[in-house]
């Protein structure tokens, strides 16, 4: 064992019994360090936190002018904070047009969905809540109530009562949908599932049964959103808008955050009836606030078109390798399954022999994710793509 995955001896809890264990000392751009000197290649980008890369110049100078100033002042909604401010300001700027012009700023992806779960049944004086299957949206109990069936979320039952599940894609579930029912959660793209994208007629027909029926339509965007799938928003793609995007790692430019976004309407639900109907001590940091506003006005530069044809050669080479069974996603999100999840093992260890980082899904072992910054050079994701194929090479024989 590395001497850095003995995190019981140094204090730490564990997650898992078999962690990557390497010991980081940097990162910069696209790539990691060792304590060994070693360089690694990040094609998961932290599962999909370093959006820009590591060590973003604009982040970084924001998060230096912002702790020179203040940090923690008061419970988020108390006191006006410019770094607040300019976070909402430049995030609605991209979502106004959908008729979201109101945020909650939270410290994480999951904090948002539990947030969002509250929002709906207050809204809709309704307590059904539907979550799709293959979904994963969170740890905590209410995320995980969404979650779909699995060993790992049934091991902590009983969860929410009045939650359930529609079948992936399948638009005869939609009948499920009542007037009962609060709201209807699902990823743009389901991401631990293995990057598992909706078709554009489910979304359409999602959209319009919740219309009908009144229940709300919230996306979960925190995996797939800000510009992962090359569309600023993934929703973008299929001509439909929720009632309510949920946001999270990408967010807070490599800083702990997540939100989630409506209308000023149904977000005034919150404050009366009771006061204080959602509260949070460090929701809306003033750090992870000025890391988002300048995240966010980074990625305005970012060349969105590249990324997805950059993921339609990926996509086109991994899938015309042998080993590789399928590969789904756009953009710099593809999940690729291969013959079994012993295979995958042994990829991401002869991927890790030529210095590149990868990651498998914990719902889908016999897939792995490829999700390297926005940012990463066409040479550097050139070089990556030819170790990867030799990784597989290796690992067909």
């Amino acid at each position: 064992m590395n001497e850095g995955a003995d995190f019981e001896s140094r204090g730490l809890a564990m997650t898992t019994p078999h962690p990557l264990g390497e010991r980081i000392v940097k990162a910069e751009g696209c790539w990691i360090e060792t304590d060994q000197g070693e360089r690694l290649f990040d094609l998961v980008s932290g599962i999909g936190v370093s959006a820009l890369g590591h060590g973003n110049q604009r982040v970084a100078q924001a998060l230096h002018d912002q702790i020179d100033k203040h940090l923690h002042v008061m419970v988020y909604g108390e006191y006006a904070q410019e770094p607040q401010d300019l976070a909402a300001r430049v995030l609605l700027g991209t979502l106004g047009q959908y008729g979201l012009d109101s945020v909650y700023f939270v410290n994480s992806g999951t904090e948002a969905i539990e947030g969002a779960m509250k929002l709906a049944r207050r809204v809709t004086g309704r307590s059904e809540i539907f979550g799709l299957t293959g979904g994963y949206h969170g740890a905590t109990t209410g995320a995980l109530s969404l979650s779909t069936p699995s060993f790992r979320r049934d091991a902590f039952l009983p969860l929410l009562p009045e939650v359930g599940h529609l079948p992936f894609g399948e638009m005869e579930g939609l009948q499920h949908i009542t007037s009962r029912t609060a709201a209807v959660f699902a990823e743009t793209v389901q991401g631990d599932a293995g990057i598992r994208p909706l078709s554009e007629s489910y979304f359409s027909a999602l959209r319009k049964r919740c219309d009908e029926t009144g229940a709300l339509l919230v996306l979960d965007e925190i995996q797939c959103g800000l510009g992962r799938t090359g569309h600023l928003h993934a929703f973008e793609a299929h001509g439909i808008a929720p009632d309510v995007l949920v946001l999270g790692k990408a967010l807070g430019g490599g800083m702990p955050m997540g939100a989630f976004v409506s209308s000023k309407g149904r977000m005034a639900r919150l404050r009366e009836h009771p006061k204080l109907g959602h509260i949070t001590t460090f929701g809306g940091h003033p750090m992870a606030c000025a890391a988002c506003a300048a995240f966010l006005q980074e990625l305005e530069t970012v060349n969105l078109g590249a990324v997805q044809s950059q993921g339609l050669q990926w996509k086109a080479a991994l899938g015309a390798h042998p080993a590789v069974v399928e590969v789904r996603g756009s953009g710099h999100f593809l999940g690729v399954d291969l013959d079994g999840p012993e295979r995958v093992t042994a990829l991401v260890g002869a991927a890790r022999k030529r210095g590149l980082v990868l990651f498998w899904f914990l719902s889908r072992p016999q897939g792995f994710r490829i999700a390297p910054p926005l940012t990463a050079g066409k040479s550097e994701l050139d070089a990556a793509l030819v170790q990867l194929l030799e990784a597989l090479d290796e690992v067909a024989g």
